[in-house]
């Protein structure tokens, strides 16, 4: 007979057929953590390893993950010899499998802390609480409290006594509890049957995306509605109307402007121009600074003034380009684990020195990163101040004038620079991604062990990464220089 555990409860209380899979299909391919998913348990972790040193006295379960009975029975004698807290306690009833982050004695009670990597409690916390708390009074102990333990966004290094918040979620982990009952009871009955059937939905994606939706979902013909920019709920609706493909769709749907010029460019297969964009392009003067960062996010801050995921630069690429369209390269990338915010911010202000105008891609980002390194770098905070009030950003000029039939809806830098700018692209780099740019920093900066070739063929795949997201940038501005003409 299946059992279940609380990750397993809480992907079968999302869809039935997703936990049938994981239970039947366990080495299945879809459940191998890629890069960004074993970050993301990394970290996860790292934070638990954190948060049991607010627990003095506490006792650790360790143990094989599947010797399931000696981990049982190691709790029970933990919990007979009195100590104060146990992490990784492990329960076993009604089929069911537990092992509780922290349980901590109170009194002659006990209360569960579910520890989170998040800066906050959300709503898919509370089953995993509650799964607990039912296997846990079923088992006969005095469950009187349930916290989700979660990082404080307002800690500062270097003083992370204030690193954790615990938030008491009794109340509603209380309510939920029949429910929870129920629930167990009918996944369980239901990994014994046959897969079930399921429609698609929302919860394919919600609260976590299922790893089996592509097993799920129809392939969708091109130009899909769904890729209409910016259309989220009217999807459902045209699709109702029989309008499955942009080519479907009629005039006078009320479109957004960015959508209506989809509409145009995907019917008639051209790249569609509005008359305003040589008007716009007037903001883009020369030389001209393209500047691009990539940034660490720690869970547990390590810098000082850094909060919780505070995003850090520690990399960044400048491409300058003089009036004669000669093309400069500037690039840094850290080394280790010294705060590398003076040194980057030292590097950004003469790279972009004598810029008319410092252009980046979704500048938003770029400009709250000047921001942060001006509050930490003081020094060169005015200098900082300059480069970010020189700032253009060049993703309006693409959105709000320009649609190519092969943006497929997104105005990602993406999906922009191959069809504008055709052979140019992510495809066939090392690292292709914002996301993978991020974890490979993070190895790089703090993986003392890592051996020097593969470091240096990391910092490599980063530096080209890096520079095509500012290079790429260049060559857009070259292209939408040439449609405004």
């Amino acid at each position: 007979m299946a059992r279940l555990s609380k990750s397993r409860f809480v992907s079968g209380s999302q869809c039935h057929k997703q936990l049938w899979w994981r239970v039947h299909e366990s080495d299945a391919s879809e459940l191998a953590p890629d890069p960004s998913q074993q970050a993301i348990f990394d970290q996860g972790h790292l934070v638990g390893a954190r948060a049991r040193e607010q627990f003095p006295g506490g006792v650790l379960i360790d143990g094989h993950h599947g010797d399931l009975a000696g981990r049982v029975a190691r709790t029970q004698a933990v919990l007979a010899a009195g100590a104060p807290a146990i992490f990784e306690a492990s329960f076993f009833v009604d089929d069911i499998f537990v092992a509780v982050d922290v349980l901590e004695r109170v009194g002659p009670a006990w209360t569960i802390v579910e520890v989170k990597s998040t800066t906050s409690v959300k709503a898919q916390h509370l089953p995993d609480g509650a799964i607990q708390a039912h296997v846990l009074r079923r088992s006969g102990l005095a469950v009187e409290h349930v916290e989700i333990m979660h990082l404080n966004r307002e800690c500062r290094f270097p003083d992370l006594r204030q690193l954790f918040v615990r938030a008491d979620v009794t109340g509603e982990v209380q309510a939920m509890l029949p429910a929870v009952a129920r629930e167990a009871s009918a996944q369980l009955r239901m990994l014994d049957g046959p897969m079930p059937e399921v429609a698609v939905g929302p919860h394919c994606e919600t609260p976590y995306a299922c790893p089996f939706r592509e097993r799920c979902w129809p392939e969708m013909p091109e130009h899909h509605v769904s890729t209409l920019y910016g259309m989220g709920k009217r999807v459902a609706a045209f699709e109702a109307q029989g309008l499955m493909t942009i080519h479907d769709l009629p005039d006078g749907l009320g479109l957004s402007l960015p959508a209506e010029r989809q509409r145009l460019a995907v019917q008639q297969n051209r790249v569609v121009v509005e008359a305003s964009l040589g008007d716009a392009l007037g903001a883009i003067a020369y030389p001209c600074a393209v500047l691009d960062f990539e940034t660490v996010a720690l869970a547990i801050p390590v810098w000082d003034g850094c909060r919780p995921y505070d995003q850090v630069p520690v990399q960044f690429s400048c491409h300058v380009v003089d009036e004669q369209h000669h093309v400069t390269h500037h690039a840094w990338l850290a080394d280790d684990a010294r705060d590398p915010r003076p040194e980057m911010a030292a590097r950004v202000v003469e790279a972009c020195r004598g810029a008319a105008v410092v252009v980046a891609y979704n500048a938003t980002f770029e400009k709250t990163v000047l921001r942060q390194l001006a509050a930490a770098v003081p020094e060169l905070a005015e200098a900082l101040a300059d480069v970010d009030a020189r700032m253009v950003d060049a993703l309006p000029l693409v959105r709000n004038h320009i649609y190519h039939p092969d943006f497929g809806g997104s105005f990602s830098l993406k999906a922009v620079l191959p069809a504008l700018v055709p052979g140019m692209g992510y495809e066939g780099l090392a690292i292709a991604s914002g996301g993978l740019a991020s974890q490979a920093l993070q190895r790089l900066l703090f993986d003392a062990h890592m051996p020097p070739a593969e470091r240096a063929e990391m910092r490599e795949a980063l530096l080209q990464y890096c520079a095509v997201d500012t290079l790429g940038v260049v060559r857009i501005l070259e292209q939408l220089q040439g449609y405004g003409a």
